[in-house]
């Protein structure tokens, strides 16, 4: 679909990215702290049970909640529309923050695990965002987009965690309240630039609730061999990388003797580095092998988190950061081979079966992971390392049947 302005369209929609994330952001250097490594009360000890496994419940309620939305959210903006989604969406993101931000103020452990599911579902947006990049092409390069793209949303992840960090010993709404209040430009923002990009269908005569059945991520995985082997093994890789975004602020909290500001700062270096590596990325391109260059990436995370397992806190914080390089670059790569591969199922879809993945390995980790944290939190790192390195071995079965489709055999 060709549109009048697509630069400025992709600059509306990476404003918004920044802003959004930068809310969704600010809890991660926050809930450790809160749980593991403040005074005990009926919050942080609900029900008699370990802060560590409450943590776990928390980590995991988020992107339980993004798993849902992530599921048919994306999709469903090929049925009415990219733009009419992403504002109701992010409307209902701002009701979910300020009833979290309410939920502690009332100390209501319970209350605090469902608004940050409520918040999840509608979080499930990124898709669309992702979508609208993908709908630019080709008048502009889809490769370079994405990783423009990713470069923003790393920013909101180092703006996010900062301001949570600093802000946390004001109270413990505040940080959920600054979220709330950062998407009220990013609806200014959508509302003055962003025309409708796609082809929405409308909903044709069928209730929301048969759409949102219809239009759902898991229906592409009946319909395509390689996007379900795709699907196993960006599943894979994604727990061993939510192994390390979720559990490396309760690894600084209990191995390097860091805060919530301590935390905000090694989370903004890590967020930096990736930031300026898809910025690079960007400029640069990453060459003609996409598949390649994201195993060659996933050899070193998975390599990086099992050295990070074993050593101790200085050079574990170096290590740490300099993760951020190899993950941006598979960040980019992957997603922009998928757009490409896939195109016919609908951006939208496509999109969001990939936020659906990384919110399947988010719940999943945050229980499982928790568990093995009762034991040592350096196991569930080690963990996160095994995972990626077996999905290594699934990419490269990847790539033989590519080169085997190629031959004609």
């Amino acid at each position: 679909m060709t549109v009048a302005h697509p630069k400025l369209i992709l600059l509306a929609v990476c404003l918004v990215a920044l802003m959004s994330t930068a809310g969704v952001a600010m809890p991660y250097p926050i809930l450790a702290p809160i749980f593991v490594d403040a005074p005990a009360d009926a919050f942080n000890h609900f029900a008699g049970l370990p802060p560590k496994l409450l943590l776990g419940i928390s980590l995991a309620a988020n992107p339980l909640g993004i798993l849902l939305g992530s599921t048919f959210i994306g999709a469903l903006s090929d049925r009415l529309g990219r733009r009419r989604v992403l504002l109701s969406t992010l409307t209902l993101t701002l009701l979910g923050y300020l009833l979290t931000a309410w939920s502690l103020d009332m100390r209501s452990y319970l209350l605090f695990v469902f608004a940050r599911f409520l918040t999840g579902v509608t979080e499930g947006n990124v898709a669309v965002a992702r979508a609208i990049v993908a709908d630019l092409h080709p008048q502009l390069d889809r490769t370079r987009s994405f990783a423009t793209l990713n470069a923003v949303l790393y920013m909101g992840w180092l703006v996010g965690p900062m301001i949570g960090g600093f802000t946390l010993p004001f109270g413990e709404p505040v940080p959920f309240l600054i979220g709330a209040f950062t998407l009220l430009p990013c609806l200014a923002i959508l509302l003055w630039v962003l025309p409708e990009t796609g082809e929405a269908k409308g909903l044709q005569g069928m209730s929301m609730l048969a759409a949102v059945r219809e239009q759902h991520a898991f229906r592409l995985l009946r319909q395509d061999r390689v996007l379900a082997a795709l699907f196993w093994m960006q599943l894979t890789f994604a727990l061993g990388v939510n192994a390390f975004y979720e559990f490396y602020p309760l690894w600084l909290v209990e191995y390097a003797r860091l805060g919530s500001s301590g935390i905000a700062w090694v989370t903004a270096g890590l967020c930096l580095i990736m930031a300026l590596t898809s910025t690079l990325v960007g400029k640069l391109g990453l060459g003609v092998d996409p598949l390649r260059r994201a195993r060659q990436q996933a050899v070193l995370v998975g390599a990086g988190l099992l050295l990070l397992a074993v050593l101790p806190a200085m050079p574990g914080l170096l290590l740490l950061v300099v993760l951020g390089l190899p993950l941006s670059i598979y960040n980019a790569v992957l997603p922009s081979w998928c757009a490409e591969r896939f195109a016919d199922y609908g951006q939208g879809s496509i999109m969001g079966l990939l936020s659906t993945i990384f919110c399947i390995s988010n719940v999943l980790i945050a229980i499982f992971g928790s568990l093995l944290t009762l034991l040592d939190t350096r196991f569930t790192i080690a963990l996160g390392g095994l995972m990626c390195l077996l999905a290594v071995v699934m990419l490269n079965r990847l790539l033989r049947a590519g080169a085997a489709a190629a031959k004609g055999v």
